[in-house]
């Protein structure tokens, strides 16, 4: 496989990468940089990529595994999961401050969550991966995808709705 051919074989799917390594790794730098790597790992494997049915489920998961590899090194002990890149070009400004303060306490519910739950939030609603996709990634079946993900949402949804009517009746 040359340059080329691998260039379009991972282009649809690279952004996707970078916005998985930046929901787990925060800074930009540093999901570039696990991007990066992830693609130098699958030219070294340039040969045998033929064998896997899904490239990009490989992908994501070497994506997935040394983003979660970092945030356990020394070096990445003070990161945090958050997300901040919803904005609503239509929307006025109150309707601005809303927003993102409702992002906000999203991502400290998320942050709460279990590492698992936060990475199958992260595929299903954000990237918008199918469940057959995820169980390959993360290997697990599709049940338990299912339950984790519901555990995760009522979760959020229970914080969110405390959150609002504090105070009210």
């Amino acid at each position: 496989m040359n340059q080329k051919e691998f260039m379009q074989l991972v282009n649809p799917f690279k952004d996707k990468l970078f916005r998985m390594a930046k929901r787990l790794l925060v800074s930009t730098e540093e999901a570039e940089d696990a991007t990066q790597e992830v693609l130098v790992k699958l030219w070294n494997k340039n040969e045998t990529l033929d064998e896997y049915k899904s490239i990009e489920a490989v992908a994501m998961t070497m994506t997935k595994n040394y983003c979660l590899d970092q945030l356990k090194s020394k070096r990445a002990s003070n990161m945090k999961i958050v997300h901040n890149n919803f904005t609503d070009r239509e929307a006025s400004l109150q309707q601005k401050v809303e927003d993102k303060d409702t992002w906000d306490w999203v991502a400290k519910i998320m942050n709460d969550l279990p590492e698992q739950q936060k990475l199958i939030v992260q595929m299903r609603d954000i990237e918008e991966m199918e469940f057959e996709e995820i169980s390959k990634i993360l290997e697990m079946n599709e049940s338990a995808i299912r339950t984790a993900l519901s555990r995760a949402r009522k979760t959020i949804r229970e914080t969110m709705i405390k959150t609002h009517h504090y105070g009210i009746g």
